[in-house]
């Protein structure tokens, strides 16, 4: 009976200790599976080989973490702004899950301290914070459930680190979040410039056709003003 027991306490987690105090200061809670919060915050630089030949980072995680961020913000936006249409709710939710919110959200919980990486390309480091706060995020929804992954974004994320009116006001630039997500995605992206001329107060205008993978998808009309 007591050699059981024994054992059992040597399981629970060690609250006291290096890892959970550090993930205590950013989550506000402890984690159960520290594993898996300890692979969210691996980079794919510094991925790790297991006997079985299987490699682990957070690239899984953060593909979790990415659709249950977005499910999140959208409960959250959908119930806070109650009389608003969908174009506004969709507009919020791009401005918080953009890559530029998430990567500044990271660094002030922190994560920038606890990150495990190999990179030095600054390419890599450009979107490594947001990254993995997306697969902090996927951690939480597996060792606790969706309810407490929605309470560490409202809490931790949106009433210490933003505020919707200052969110209201930005503009988000959909062509840098185009071309990020095609990068996410290893997707060729150009844009092409098929008209120009000259409008009535000589201003010039210019027809940009975007072409992703060699398929068209769209055209716009931008006018440059003096």
């Amino acid at each position: 009976m007591l050699k059981k027991l024994y054992r059992k306490v040597r399981l629970l987690p060690k609250y006291g200790k290096e890892p959970y105090v550090s993930f205590y200061r950013i989550l506000n809670f402890y984690p159960y599976n520290i594993t898996l919060y300890e692979q969210a915050l691996l980079h794919k630089s510094s991925s790790i080989k297991l006997k079985n030949g299987k490699w682990i980072n957070n690239e899984r995680l953060e593909f979790l973490g990415d659709a249950i961020l977005d499910a999140i913000v959208a409960d959250i936006v959908f119930k806070e702004f109650e009389y608003k249409k969908e174009g506004f709710l969709t507009n919020m939710r791009s401005k918080i899950v953009q890559r530029e919110t998430l990567n500044r959200l990271a660094l002030e919980l922190g994560i920038d301290k606890l990150i495990k990486s190999s990179a030095r390309n600054s390419t890599h480091m450009t979107h490594m914070y947001g990254n993995a706060l997306e697969a902090l995020i996927g951690a939480i929804y597996l060792d606790q459930g969706y309810r407490v992954a929605k309470r560490f974004v409202y809490e931790q994320l949106i009433l210490k680190h933003l505020n919707f009116d200052v969110v209201v006001q930005q503009e988000v630039n959909f062509k840098s979040k185009l071309i990020e997500w095609c990068q996410k995605h290893k997707y060729t992206i150009n844009f092409e410039i098929t008209d120009t001329y000259v409008d009535s107060n000589n201003n010039p205008v210019f027809t940009t056709v975007v072409v992703v993978m060699g398929t068209n998808l769209g055209s716009g009309r931008q006018q440059k003003r003096h």
